[in-house]
């Protein structure tokens, strides 16, 4: 049987690069070799193409770009090529693609921006489209359109760049502390900061600026994290439940990447009947945002037991000790089964 072509696109132009690097290593690593051909594609943090032929511990030593066998490749735009195009010296080459896997978190790869591109040349997105990338990284519009849902939400405000910020206490005076104050369009909890009295409120706002022009002032959920791995368009395939165990602070990126006091607990400590309301609200939030292929929805749990939205992640990390493989592991489902069926996911849509 003819392997598929599956390009790999890691690195980009993102806070998130050095996990974007990990992650890509763990999936060329469990990809079937007699089913799959990768070409893989790195982008350099100041945003250069490359195709790369190397070995892929390079790519966890972030080492590959200077790997001599890298030439610049860009994908096309023109469905004639669907593909990639390669450009040596003297010549240039055109390779066919059946589908593109993008492991680019968080900005330009999470946001709808390469989906984008994807989308015009044809080749089929091996998780979320345009659309929903781009929902799901917006927290605002991803809120209002989970709380039309029916389905709870924090309570918060929404800032803009120009807006005047000595009004910013004015305009949050309704919420209750503590708060936590983000850029509404970053990953991995880049700029976020949990702000537990007034006057830190302002140095908060400033820093979540310099990530984004727009953010979300919104209240802390009492209670704890849980998140739900999800593979699927029409018929979905959920794993188990998973919950966040945090001794102080909150979920940030040193504890996401390290887990230096935090500790996750797979399956979740939870009766069975809220864990099936877990699952079927995660559902719902991925169906009513438009979801394709695979992501990971979290959520709060009250100490009441309801459920509030966090956010959805349609790029989550991809590492052996990553949430989203290891909830589906829970469910029965290999690292290399899984990359299997989200790849035939894009390619049969």
């Amino acid at each position: 049987m003819k392997r598929k072509k599956i390009a790999i696109l890691f690195g980009g132009c993102s806070s998130e690069y050095e996990v974007s690097l990990k992650s890509a290593s763990a999936v060329i690593e469990h990809l079937r070799d007699e089913l799959y051909e990768p070409i893989l594609i790195g982008i350099t943090r100041k945003g250069e193409w490359l195709r790369y032929r190397g070995n892929p511990d390079k790519i966890l030593a972030d080492t590959w770009f200077l790997d001599e066998n890298c030439t610049p490749a860009v994908v096309s735009p023109s469905r004639d090529v669907h593909g990639i195009i390669e450009q040596y010296e003297d010549s240039t080459e055109k390779i066919w693609i059946d589908a593109a896997l993008p492991i680019l978190h968080g900005k330009n790869g999470e946001d709808g921006t390469i989906q984008g591109l994807l989308e015009l040349a044809g080749i089929p997105i091996v998780g979320c489209d345009t659309r929903s990338s781009a929902l799901c990284m917006d927290k605002e519009l991803a809120h209002t359109i989970v709380r039309s849902a029916g389905i709870l939400t924090p309570s918060s405000v929404v800032i803009r760049k120009d807006t005047d910020l000595d009004q910013v206490e004015k305009w949050t005076k309704d919420l209750t502390y503590p708060l936590f104050v983000k850029p509404a369009r970053a990953g991995s909890s880049v700029g976020i900061t949990q702000v537990l009295q007034k006057p830190d409120l302002l140095d908060a706002v400033k820093l979540a600026f310099e990530h984004d022009d727009k953010i979300v002032v919104e209240e802390t959920v009492p209670g704890f994290e849980v998140g739900c791995a999800i593979m699927g368009n029409e018929e979905l395939i959920i794993g188990e439940v998973d919950e966040i165990e945090l001794t102080h602070g909150f979920f940030d990126f040193t504890e996401k990447y390290t887990l230096k006091t935090a500790h996750i607990h797979m399956p979740a400590r939870i009766d069975p009947d809220t864990s099936v309301r877990i699952k079927q609200t995660a559902a719902a939030i991925y169906q009513a945002l438009g979801c394709s292929g695979f992501a990971r929805v979290d959520l709060f749990v009250t100490p009441e037991r309801e459920l509030v939205f966090n956010e959805v992640n349609t790029i989550p990390g991809f590492t052996p000790h990553s949430r989203f493989p290891n909830m589906l592991k829970g469910a029965g489902w290999s690292f290399a089964d899984m990359l299997d069926h989200i790849i035939d996911l894009a390619v049969r849509k």
